[in-house]
């Protein structure tokens, strides 16, 4: 349990760039995670070709993977919109919902009883992205972008979690990648028509950040993600996943002097969703002691 926690983490630490390099990376939310799954899943495919690793994998679950992936592209494709149409600040912390959806959804998929402790700490996250919806209203879009990034990042958590003994984790990856990026393949060409001025072609800078993306902050922290997975429940996952706004949003702090235009309830709505994750992984060290 102890070294599944240090492998979330880690992987939430990397998870915090990608905010940040939403940023830097100038092209529109959906081309920018077709280049992303696109160039991780050809990295995937590369690596465990030269592991020459066997893919004994059932139809059943590469359509499985494949839909999951389906999800993980929705997901990001509205983390990326919440953050250009917001800040990365905004669109990060929208992320900590991924909790209250997770304790809610979670018993439901699972035939299980919900955790009267982990709703509540659910909506102690929700109330702290409720404070910071009303200080500016200019930035309500992002936040619903936000939330819906969150809803669909607690569906494709649970389903992970159900199905993560199946199969290898890279060889996970890679279906999941792929089935997203063959979704976003689709939906480009009507993307592009319903937004003709979209940037979508990457200059070089472009393309050093988007294989930083790629490599480190997906390729990397999903293995480490998948792997915590095997020994902590999906709960637990998006609970610390609520770290990465507080990552994050330090960067943005630094690199774009975001904090200027955040008043006193954005960090109020902070305090809330940092108190629900300390409470949690007090719960989690308890448990994995006793």
């Amino acid at each position: 349990m102890k070294q599944s926690l240090i492998q979330l983490h880690i992987s939430v630490l990397l998870a915090g760039f990608t905010g940040i390099l939403g940023v830097f990376i100038q092209l529109n939310e959906l081309p920018l995670v077709w280049y992303r799954m696109g160039i991780t899943a050809i990295t995937l495919l590369i690596i465990l070709l030269w592991r020459k690793q066997t893919f004994a994998i059932t139809p059943r679950n590469i359509f499985l993977f494949l839909s999951i992936g389906v999800l993980i592209a929705l997901h990001w494709v509205f983390f990326y919109a919440s953050i250009k149409l917001a800040n990365v600040s905004i669109g990060l912390v929208c992320f900590a919902a991924t909790s209250f959806f997770t304790a809610v959804l979670e018993p439901l998929f699972n035939r299980k009883k919900a955790h009267a402790v982990e709703v509540g700490l659910g909506l102690l996250s929700l109330l702290g992205i409720y404070i910071i919806f009303h200080f500016d209203v200019k930035f309500r879009t992002g936040i619903l972008f936000g939330l819906g990034s969150a809803l669909i990042a607690a569906l494709f958590s649970i389903f992970n979690k159900k199905n993560i003994h199946k199969e290898a984790p890279q060889t996970i990856m890679l279906i999941e990648m792929t089935g997203g990026f063959l979704l976003l393949t689709i939906l480009l060409p009507f993307y592009l028509q319903q937004n003709p001025t979209a940037k979508w072609i990457p200059t070089m800078p472009d393309l050093f950040w988007l294989l930083i993306l790629a490599w480190l902050c997906t390729v990397l922290a999903m293995e480490l993600m998948l792997k915590a997975l095997r020994n902590i429940s999906a709960f637990t996952q998006n609970l610390t996943l609520n770290l990465e706004p507080v990552y994050g949003i330090l960067l943005a702090f630094v690199l774009f002097h975001e904090n200027k235009y955040l008043n006193s309830s954005f960090y109020w709505g902070i305090f809330c969703i940092a108190l629900s994750v300390i409470i949690q992984m007090r719960r989690v060290t308890k448990l994995y002691h006793t």
